[in-house]
Formats: structure tokens, C-alpha cells, sequence
């Protein structure tokens, strides 16, 4: 099964568009939990047993790994997923983004090292950075169009023949590079607004909406801008809000608190607007 059709799976049998980020900081981990290279693997599966019913998606960031030399403890972690909850799809936030040759690599990577089932990727490069990843056809490419950050705008929003960049990558990425029909999008939820022009650019691609939580991008606002027209089509993606809950050993229930407090504001703000 595709990644897309696994996606679409997830969202009606989950009743969710909950995406939890698997960003392990050792430092922050709760009393009890070792704060270094042994406690990532512990940590996360707690994290994983306790919302596994209430996502849509787990996105491990590759960066909280290979800065400790952790690269075992993510290929552990998305196996961990894959062999408890294969339902659920593994969204691996690279962001890699380099010629054919070198692309290539990081495309063998992504989903033949770690297994993932959907990777983020730097569009700015062209087609043929991103065309490596696209072949494999039952993978994901989820292409960066407007990001969550605030100098986002310094680039991305610059006028290109008469639509800002972020919206040209949503339209190419809809119309001309979606041959294989697994392309998705990254759009910061911070930002509204734009969100709803990639929305226009691109109906029916899953959005991957960064930027609620400890970002401060509302979750009304993002997701009445990015719904499909019937109430899915996100990946609303919670980190640190939900993984350092609390600092406590009852660190697993508060994040699937957390969590559960977070789908029920999702779910309310993505209910589609029945036309009068």
C-alpha cells in the first residue's frame, strides 16, 4: 500500500490529523529516564505505546539523532512503529535537498537505511533533486513550500510570475511533478494566510502543518485555512508540547493527555462548512 492510501487509512480509522514529532533532547528527559544515547530508545516507546491511538503519524527529526550519534535509536524507533503499529505511517523530517547523484543517496537513505515510509525534501534545487525520491513510487515526498520559521518570508514569498515561490512550488508540485501521485507539502501553521493559497495551488496533496505548540501557530486558524473539502488532508504536527508534558515519571500519560486534548481541537476546527 502507498504511503498516500496508508495516510488516508489513518486519518478515517485513527479519527485524526495528529501528527506527533519524535525529537528525543536527552536533557529533557523525566526523572528516571536515562539523559543520554540509552534513554532515546525507552523514551520514544513510551511516547509511541502511550498516543499510538490518537495520531495519524509519527515524525521522528533526523537532527535530534545525528547530532548524538543516535542514527541506531532512530532506525530502532521507526521499527519499533512499523513492527507494533504498522497502521500507522512514519514520516522521517530530513529535509535533504541536493543534486541527482547526491539526492539519490540520501533517497536510499531515508527509505532503505531507516525505512521510512515519507520524507521532507527541499524543492529549491528543481525537479531533478526531488526525482530520485519520487521514484520511489509507494514512499512519500513531502516538499518544503512555506516554513514555519519567521525569516520564512524573506525567500519564500517572493514574487514569481505573479504568485509568491511557496505558491509556484504548491502549483509545479500539484500539477507537473505529481506523476506518481506522493508528493506532499510542509506549510508552517504560523501562517495562515499562505496556507490557504497552497490549499488553492494544491486541493487535494496532504499538508504537513509544523508550527503549533510551542510555535504558537493556532490550530483553528491553520486548519479551517489547510482542510481538504472534506475535513482531512493534514498532518497537524505537535513535538515538544506533547513529548515534555511533564518532566515527571508520569511523563507518558500527560503526553497522551496532550495528545488527546490536541486531537479534540483538531477534530472541531476541520469539521467542513456545510454550504447554506
Amino acid at each position: 500500500m502507498s504511503f498516500i492510501n496508508r495516510l488516508e487509512a489513518a486519518w478515517h480509522h485513527q479519527d485524526s490529523l495528529l501528527c506527533v514529532g519524535l525529537d528525543p533532547d536527552p536533557e529533557r528527559f523525566p526523572e528516571g529516564m536515562a539523559p543520554d544515547l540509552t534513554g532515546i530508545l525507552d523514551f520514544n516507546r513510551a511516547i509511541i505505546d502511550a498516543t499510538h491511538d490518537l495520531v495519524c503519524a509519527y515524525k521522528p527529526q533526523i537532527a535530534y539523532y545525528a547530532a548524538l550519534g543516535a542514527e541506531p535509536q532512530l532506525e530502532a524507533t521507526i521499527a519499533y512503529i512499523q513492527d507494533n503499529y504498522p497502521h500507522i505511517p512514519v514520516v522521517l523530517d530530513a529535509k535533504r535537498g541536493d543534486i541527482g547523484s547526491t539526492a539519490r543517496q540520501y533517497a536510499v537513505e531515508a527509505f532503505e537505511r531507516y525505512g521510512a515510509d515519507a520524507v521532507t525534501v527541499n524543492p529549491y534545487l528543481g525537479f531533478d533533486a526531488i526525482k530520485p525520491f519520487l521514484e520511489y513510487q509507494d514512499r512519500g515526498v513531502i516538499l518544503l513550500a512555506r516554513t514555519s520559521n519567521p525569516g520564512a518570508a524573506e525567500l519564500q514569498d517572493l514574487d514569481v510570475g505573479g504568485l509568491p515561490l511557496y505558491a509556484r512550488i504548491a502549483q509545479l508540485a500539484a500539477q507537473q511533478w505529481n506523476g506518481h501521485g506522493n508528493i506532499g507539502l510542509v506549510v508552517g501553521a504560523t501562517w495562515p494566510q499562505q496556507l490557504e493559497k497552497v490549499r488553492v495551488e494544491a486541493p487535494e496533496l496532504p499538508l504537513l502543518l509544523p508550527g503549533i505548540g510551542a510555535q504558537g501557530g493556532s490550530i483553528a486558524a491553520a486548519v479551517a485555512a489547510g482542510r481538504r473539502a472534506d475535513g482531512k488532508g493534514l498532518l497537524v504536527s505537535a513535538s515538544r508540547s506533547v513529548l515534555y508534558a511533564s518532566s515527571g515519571t508520569d511523563f507518558a500519560e500527560a503526553a497522551r493527555r496532550e495528545a488527546t486534548q490536541l486531537v479534540t481541537q483538531i477534530n472541531a476546527a476541520r469539521q467542513p462548512t456545510l454550504a447554506i
